[in-house]
């Protein structure tokens, strides 16, 4: 993949504005300002959390209830690879405050167990994480990977986080077409803040690893 390429054109396609920026538009602005954010990341360039970081803005300014659980996950996680701590923690904080923790939904939860380890409040987040683990319409490597990081059992972890990069491999379609595995990498990340020594698997669809 010409990473750079991809991530000019959506750069391109993010300054574009056609009418006022409602919710919908919000929205798209987020996601395409994501995967620029995802393509720069691949190819290494430092410009990559600027752009992680206008994607959680926009995803944020789009809220309007409703249980539109993915836009809070999304801040979040770009936010998480932006490595930007204070909006990690303020975003958190507030997804925590939107009744996550007690939804229904799995993928309120999972917004929740993000925004909990996030937190490092590792038992609030294990709970969280095994109540998705028996879930039959929640990825089960996911939850798992989930629990693992909260309960710092890095074999456990090890196993999960190699299936959810298999997991990925094996999609067709992602999120404009950024064929990265975001979901590996935070949670790479979220691991890390627990502890857990490791590094995750080679693939096409994370970073290239630094020598040595």
């Amino acid at each position: 993949m010409a990473w750079i390429p991809f991530a000019d054109e959506r750069r391109t396609r993010y300054e574009e504005q056609h009418g006022e920026l409602d919710e919908r538009s919000l929205v798209r602005k987020g996601n395409t300002a994501y995967a620029a954010g995802l393509a720069l990341l691949m190819a290494g360039d430092p410009e990559a959390a600027e752009w992680l970081r206008r994607a959680a803005a926009r995803w944020r300014e789009s809220w309007q209830g409703n249980e539109s659980w993915g836009r809070p996950i999304g801040a979040l996680k770009a936010s998480l690879l932006a490595g930007d701590d204070d909006a990690v923690d303020e975003l958190a904080r507030w997804t925590l405050e939107l009744g996550t923790a007690t939804a229904e939904s799995p993928i309120g939860r999972y917004a929740a167990a993000l925004a909990l380890l996030a937190l490092e409040r590792w038992p609030e987040a294990r709970h969280v994480a095994e109540s998705l683990r028996e879930r039959d319409d929640f990825p089960h490597d996911v939850a798992d990977a989930l629990a693992t990081i909260a309960a710092h059992d890095l074999l456990g972890y090890i196993e999960a986080i190699e299936s959810v990069v298999a997991s990925f491999e094996t999609r067709e379609d992602y999120l404009e077409d950024a064929a990265v595995a975001d979901t590996a990498l935070v949670l790479d990340l979220l691991a890390r803040r627990r502890g857990l020594p490791g590094e995750l698997p080679a693939s096409p669809l994370l970073p290239a690893r630094s020598p040595g």
